[in-house]
């Protein structure tokens, strides 16, 4: 079947959301079925490759978010999506593209909601007070349940603001990560050597620098840990509208802090990530962290907020602390001091509980999309697919 997926804030930059659209989507095509992946960008564009086929349709970049674009012409994306004609429906923006619900609804295509962050979290981020949130957010998800066949929540974390509205109709998926292209066998002394002495600490936050993501917990936990006689460095791989303020928080504060920017090669980041000692997630409203696994895959224990899902995803290959800087510097302590063999390898041992095959079946599961043996079904979708739709992106 032609599985669409429509997502916002994916950009050539992104992060996570755009690991696991292109991972799911080489999931799709391998089980049989054809995957479309509908974005927006700065112009229209027509992709073919390893996930499918991918849409780029125009769309403005929303103030604040340092350069994330969304799909704002929702009679373009629906004349695009009536042509596309999809057997199934897959959403990943739960704010703005919540109309796809109603008119999947209408056209009677069974559609999914993937809950990438919580509502709540994500407004207690931006400063809304946590009872003024929680009404919010549970306003927001009931329509959400209602607009959807099914809700897709990465963690039992996740699920958690649905089942308190009474929500039926969610489903579990977990998320995964490359296990043959993240491991310990990445760890690079040169890498290591360009960041830190061997005397030091290397930390390494992959993040987004954004509101919603608390980098600036980071700055606060490597200033507490050198406070304190610890010989700790950062590296920050990635970038976003606090990268000015960060930066300049770093030079005031004399913190030995480099920021690298997106990391665009897979290879360079990997070697980051398996050379690091610790790993930090400080992001409160996480429901997964793909970035996080990605560490515990390379054999380097994650430090991570309590406030998210990522305790769930971590387990005891790291640790979980309260949203302060002084609440890192103290789990990164304890974590740095277990013997180093036994850390990395229980991190690697705990990633490997999240393949992305195990991801893709649950997924296609929600979809009622069972795997095909079928070859004939690859072909009739690569037939149907010839079509050019470069017109109506």
């Amino acid at each position: 079947m032609r599985i669409v997926r429509i997502a916002n804030f994916v950009t050539p930059a992104s992060g996570g959301l755009r690991t696991a659209l292109r991972e799911l989507g080489r999931g799709y095509r391998a089980a049989g079925h054809e995957s479309v992946l509908v974005v927006p960008g700065e112009r229209a564009a027509v992709e073919d490759g390893e996930q499918g086929r991918v849409l780029t349709v125009p769309g403005p970049v929303l103030p604040g978010t340092g350069g994330y674009r969304v799909l704002a012409d929702r009679r373009r994306v629906a004349r695009l999506l009536e042509r596309l004609a999809p057997d199934r429906l897959e959403v990943s923006d739960r704010t703005t593209l919540r109309w796809t619900g109603a008119w999947a609804r209408r056209a009677r295509i069974p559609a999914v909601m993937v809950s990438h962050e919580t509502a709540d979290g994500v407004l207690r981020t931006w400063g809304l007070p946590t009872g003024a949130a929680r009404r919010a957010a549970d306003a927001l998800n009931s329509r959400t349940a209602h607009s959807y066949a099914r809700v897709v929540c990465t963690t039992r974390w996740a699920e958690r603001e649905f089942l308190r509205i009474g929500a039926r109709n969610v489903v579990r998926a977990p998320l995964g990560v490359d296990l043959a292209h993240r491991h310990p066998g990445l760890r690079d002394p040169r890498v290591r050597a360009r960041h830190a002495r061997v005397d030091e600490v290397l930390l390494l936050l992959c993040s987004r620098l954004s509101v919603e993501k608390r980098p600036g917990t980071a700055l606060d936990a490597l200033a507490e840990l050198r406070g304190s006689g610890v010989p700790a460095v950062l590296v920050v791989a990635g970038d976003g509208p606090l990268r000015f303020r960060l930066e300049q928080r770093a030079r005031e504060r004399r913190l030995p802090v480099t920021f690298l920017g997106h990391v665009a090669d897979g290879a360079e980041l990997g070697a980051l990530q398996a050379s690091a000692d610790a790993c930090l997630a400080p992001g409160p409203c996480e429901t997964f962290g793909l970035a996080a696994l990605e560490a515990l895959a390379c054999g380097t224990p994650v430090v991570a907020s309590a406030s998210s899902a990522l305790p769930e995803t971590v387990g005891g290959a790291g640790a979980a602390a309260a949203d302060t800087g002084a609440a890192f510097a103290h789990a990164l302590r304890g974590v740095l001091a277990r013997p180093e063999r036994t850390r990395r390898a229980v991190a690697r041992a705990r990633a490997e509980c999240f393949g992305w095959d195990a991801s893709v079946a649950a997924f296609l599961e929600a979809h009622d999309a069972l795997p095909t043996m079928a070859a004939a079904a690859t072909a009739t979708a690569t037939a149907r697919n010839d079509r050019n739709w470069e017109a109506w992106a």
